[in-house]
């Protein structure tokens, strides 16, 4: 029997160690992929950075290229000998510096996927493409952390803890959040219902700011919405209030067990949990474009109220008016980026596999 655990265990470990080179060139491939992206857009003249609808500087597009070839050296030197002879913390503090600029470079893809979803059409390609490769980049540069880590310091690539033997790999079971953290979750959900109260009161017709349903309805037709928009403009549902009831049921699922487990999908899923990247896709995409997007959004509403910048009235009556859509707007966003933020990172240590030892037992 014990022969038999010591060669699970060196399978095992072979299987993880093939996988952590795997991860290590295909963030690599990737890194020559996106930088070739940003050269080319480059020397074109095609930004790949926009600022709403506008485009920005073409010169811009030389930090993507200087991003890809950091991500490109250090992905080798996590997985080539020589990066042995690199000081331990160098290759971790670069792939996670690295992580943050992609993501930063990412921003707005849940904003082009929403508008594609709706309007079958973004504002421009290129911008969408360069935010998708971008968030490409930062599962494939965590992966690459990861194992790099676990390579250096010996831990277990699976579920992070020190072992002296391999193991079976299991979920834990369903368990719901901290009290604190499902606080969080209700909030959050909970400032969603003013920005959709305002927007089902337009889309049934009602008056908000100043503006009637059947003025917001033409705004949209103006506005070349798409006819799935438009469509359900005319029976009474609103996209984004539909859009805001599927975040309220993601947090939501985030922090109670019945998140973690749908038993009646279990000819799609063969009887297993829903896997923990089904609903961390979409949380963390969420979390890293409205929490940002609406903090900077409260802040620019809060320097209004106090005189110190001014609004556009846009297609309102009054500043005024524009002003109070901006809070209901950006304030819903701010504070359910915020709580799907840590709800997100909460469920991701919560549902992390554990390790059942064949052999010894874990360290700490």
């Amino acid at each position: 029997m014990a022969d038999i655990a010591r060669t699970a265990d060196v399978s095992a470990i072979g299987r993880w160690r093939r996988r952590s080179s795997w991860i290590g060139y295909a963030a690599f491939g990737w890194a020559v992929v996106y930088g070739g992206f940003g050269l080319v857009s480059a020397l074109t003249g095609t930004a790949v950075f926009y600022r709403a609808a506008e485009p920005l500087p073409v010169g811009l597009n030389w930090a993507v290229v200087a991003v890809a070839v950091l991500a490109a050296m250090a992905a080798l030197a996590a997985v080539r000998p020589w990066g042995r002879r690199i000081p331990r913390p160098v290759v971790p503090v670069t792939l996670a510096g690295l992580c943050v600029l992609s993501g930063a470079a990412a921003f707005g893809l849940l904003m082009d996927m929403i508008t594609f979803a709706f309007d079958q059409a973004v504002d421009s390609w290129t911008a969408t493409a360069n935010r998708a490769l971008a968030a490409v980049g930062v599962v494939l540069l965590i992966a690459t952390a990861r194992s790099h880590r676990s390579a250096v310091y010996g831990t277990c690539p699976r579920c992070g803890a020190v072992h002296t033997s391999s193991g079976v790999r299991s979920g834990p079971e369903p368990a719901p959040a901290p009290r604190r953290v499902r606080v969080l979750a209700y909030a959050g959900a909970v400032a969603f219902l003013p920005y959709a109260a305002m927007k089902t009161t337009w889309a049934l017709g009602g008056t908000f700011a100043g503006v009637s349903g059947a003025q917001m309805l033409a705004i949209s037709e103006h506005n070349s919405a798409s006819g799935v928009w438009l469509t359900l403009a005319h029976w009474g549902i609103d996209a984004t209030a539909l859009l805001a009831a599927l975040g309220v049921f993601l947090i939501l699922g985030l922090v109670r067990p019945w998140g973690l487990v749908f038993p009646r999908w279990t000819l799609v899923l063969r009887g297993r949990r829903v896997p923990r990247w089904l609903p961390l896709t979409p949380a963390l995409i969420g979390a890293a474009t409205l929490a940002p997007y609406g903090a900077v959004g409260v802040v620019y509403a809060a320097l209004a109220t106090a005189g110190v910048v001014t609004v556009s009235r846009g297609d309102f009556p009054t500043p005024g008016d524009a002003l109070l859509v901006t809070w209901f707007g950006l304030g819903a966003f701010a504070a359910y980026g915020i709580a799907l933020s840590a709800v997100a990172w909460s469920y991701l240590r919560r549902t992390r596999p554990v390790c059942t030892n064949t052999g010894a037992e874990a360290q700490p």
